[in-house]
């Protein structure tokens, strides 16, 4: 490498040229026609939230920074995921390494991207989480760490996406945002007329005859192996998710079938709070496999669900155990 340049093929050391493919100038091996593709890294931050119950004051913990870039900033605890693990493992790794904190992921907060780097592109996913164990210290690459009040933040965070996400946060203890948490609970009997009104929305789902919505509602009412969360805002129903359990030899997989938001409410974090709800559902009746079927969702479904760590594929699966 000559900077941000490959000047070698890694494949077989030939010296590489750039030439127009996909609409792009890129690196190409004359020799073995290997195409060097600049693809953003994968990154985790972790919001881990103290309350004055376990000990420590209300807030947020920020690591400062001790290595470049940022040297001395103050930063969410973060890094990039290693090749074999998953996001989650990830999350709870930099959390201990750089804060000393054991923590449970509450829900997925955020995915964001940063083209401008520094050093490369990345796309980084937040969690919220809460300490269960540990002590606090700085820890790997920190110098120091501390928890911040919400209206105390440092003015010197390290990173723009740290920054957006943060105040993202500050926002969503808010009185008003506070008024309208997500609920997620299972869905009751009075809430059928609802999900039978949201479930036209899955793309699959759209043009379902009275008649499949007759059926649609029998299995409601039925919940032969399945289970209905529903998402509640301000008291009002605004999104609901399917979960299939299904029993196989080798244990116990779980299938998201149907996930419908209000168009209204979209882009809250809603339907995320719903898969996270759906994972820990899986989670505690001892599935190791949660599936979903990406050929009943759009495109902006799918890139969803990929942000939510499931693979690419008909029926994208998300390990969990």
């Amino acid at each position: 490498m000559d900077g941000n340049r490959a000047i070698f093929c890694p494949r077989c050391g030939t010296a590489m040229e750039k030439a127009e493919i996909g609409g792009r100038t890129r690196e190409v091996c004359p020799a073995c026609q290997f195409i060097l593709f600049r693809n953003p890294v994968p990154g985790v931050g972790v919001l881990v939230e103290t309350t004055a119950s376990e000990g420590r004051a209300d807030g947020i913990v920020l690591i400062q920074r001790g290595q470049p870039p940022f040297v001395g900033r103050w930063a969410l605890p973060a890094g990039f995921i290693e090749e074999d693990e998953s996001v989650e493992q990830a999350a709870l790794r930099e959390c201990l390494e750089e804060t000393g904190l054991e923590v449970e992921l509450v829900e997925l907060f955020g995915v964001y991207s940063f083209p401008e780097g520094p050093v490369q592109s990345g796309i980084i996913i937040f969690y919220r989480a809460r300490p269960v164990g540990g002590s606090l210290r700085a820890g790997d690459d920190a110098q120091d760490v501390a928890v911040f009040p919400p209206d105390g933040l440092p003015e010197d965070v390290a990173f723009r996406t740290h920054r957006e996400v943060l105040a993202r946060w500050v926002q969503s203890r808010s009185p008003e945002a506070q008024s309208s948490k997500v609920l997620i609970r299972d869905a009751r009997p009075e809430d059928e007329a609802r999900v039978l009104e949201l479930l036209p929305l899955v793309p699959a789902n759209a043009n379902a005859s009275p008649d499949e919505l007759l059926t649609a509602a029998q299995r409601l009412r039925e919940r032969l192996g399945l289970e209905v969360l529903v998402a509640e805002v301000n008291g009002q129903v605004v999104g609901f998710l399917a979960l299939s359990l299904v029993p196989v030899l080798s244990g116990l997989r779980a299938l998201i079938d149907d996930l419908a938001v209000d168009p209204a409410c979209r882009r809250q974090g809603i339907g995320a709070a719903l898969v996270e709800a759906a994972v820990q559902r899986a989670d505690r009746r001892g599935v190791t496999h949660l599936l979903v079927d990406t050929s009943r969702g759009d495109p902006s479904a799918c890139d969803f669900y990929r942000a939510c760590g499931f693979d690419d594929g008909v029926v994208a699966p998300l390990r969990i155990r």
